[in-house]
């Protein structure tokens, strides 16, 4: 019989595992000695947080990043295959949203290998939960254009469909680059547009807050190198 191939939920920062992921999530994780992840130290650091007791140095790691080469992935659930657990862990937030493990997913089915979501935070949802903006249908664009014409011009489109459908619209930037976000949203959308900016979700320094355009050009908010989200709505 095949292994499982489990989607394990990472910290969205430093926080306190036990306030974010679920006991029986920890011990899951604790009985898989096979991970597919995105970065070797980062991922040893999150096992040793967990209380992963079993000598680190036993466990096999398989990388998924843009360094990976696309001829190895498909070899990468071969030992779910001859029946052993593997544990696919994002950096940050849930596997396979916003994050490379939707291949190895979409493989594990191919191979009708058995997948299992386990519950943690998504910067996203969470976001969503506390923006007071539309959470019966929603987008997700991920990053925005890098140069500022091409990102006024797609700010502007998103914003329309925000008020014609009636529809929340999410999408994430480089947190270096938020505070260029910030002055694009503020210099491209209507002042009645309503922003939400969700900062350090989960983190002591949590910072959630929803204003109309014209409200937030009032405000002052340090955005700088904090992973956040930006939601527009009507």
């Amino acid at each position: 019989m095949a292994g499982n191939l489990y989607l394990i939920p990472n910290t969205l920062g430093d926080s306190n595992i036990n306030i974010v992921i679920p006991p029986e999530v920890v011990e899951i994780i604790k009985s898989i000695d096979v991970f597919i992840i995105e970065n070797i130290r980062n991922a040893r650091r999150y096992l040793i947080k967990c209380g992963y007791s079993s000598p680190i140095d036993n466990i096999k790691f398989l990388e998924l990043n843009k360094h990976t080469q696309k001829n190895e992935i498909g070899s990468y659930l071969d030992e779910c295959l001859k029946g052993h657990d593997i544990g696919l862990i994002s950096e940050a937030g849930v596997p396979g949203v916003a994050d490379p493990g939707a291949e190895i997913t979409s493989i594990a089915h191919e191979k009708s290998i058995r997948v299992i979501p386990l519950t943690g935070p998504s910067s996203i949802l969470l976001s969503l939960m506390a923006s007071g903006l539309n959470g019966q249908n929603f987008v997700f664009h991920g990053y925005l254009p890098l140069k500022p014409n091409e990102r006024s011009r797609r700010i502007k489109e998103i914003e329309s469909t925000a008020f014609n459908v009636h529809q929340t619209q999410i999408f994430i930037e480089t947190p270096y680059r938020n505070v260029s976000m910030f002055d694009s949203l503020l210099k491209t959308c209507k002042p009645y547009t309503r922003l939400c900016i969700a900062c350090d979700i989960s983190l002591e320094n949590e910072f959630i807050k929803t204003l109309s355009i014209s409200a937030w050009k009032k405000e002052r908010v340090n955005l700088h190198k904090r992973p956040c989200i930006f939601l527009i709505g009507k």
